[in-house]
């Protein structure tokens, strides 16, 4: 069975993540963005899912932090889903260099494909429509 670590610091979200995605792998959690890279490293997972927003060093920097360890060569590669606030957080997704992210509010339906997609290596786009 796959591993996610969903770093949030919200309980209400890790529950509806849990719900959407934690049968089709072991969940475990961090609720800070500091304790990611130690989790990763401890706990070498197949997805890491960051809230945006997660304390005092949020979900961008956490994920830029993983990307310069990888290319540092101090961190195996990453397959990294970010959840956004808003649509216009997409712009800070791709430069933290994110594989994928879903925009809140939260749908089990598009999390589960996202995390599928995300997991074996793709990427995963919930893009903003444009009326």
């Amino acid at each position: 069975m796959a591993t996610y670590l969903i770093a949030t610091d919200s309980d209400e979200l890790f529950r509806l993540l849990d719900a959407a995605i934690g049968g089709t792998a072991t969940i475990a959690r961090v609720t800070s963005g500091y304790a990611v890279r130690a989790a990763v490293k401890e706990l070498e997972p197949d997805l890491v899912v960051l809230d945006l927003q997660i304390g005092n060093m949020g979900g961008m920097a956490t994920c830029m932090d993983l990307r310069l360890e990888e290319g540092a060569g101090r961190l195996a590669p990453q397959n990294v889903l970010m959840l956004l606030d808003r649509p216009a957080d997409v712009f800070l997704a791709r430069r933290s260099g994110a594989d994928g992210w879903v925009i809140k509010p939260i749908d089990p339906l598009r999390v589960r494909k996202a995390a599928r997609a995300v997991q074996a290596g793709g990427t995963y786009h919930d893009e903003p429509s444009i009326a």
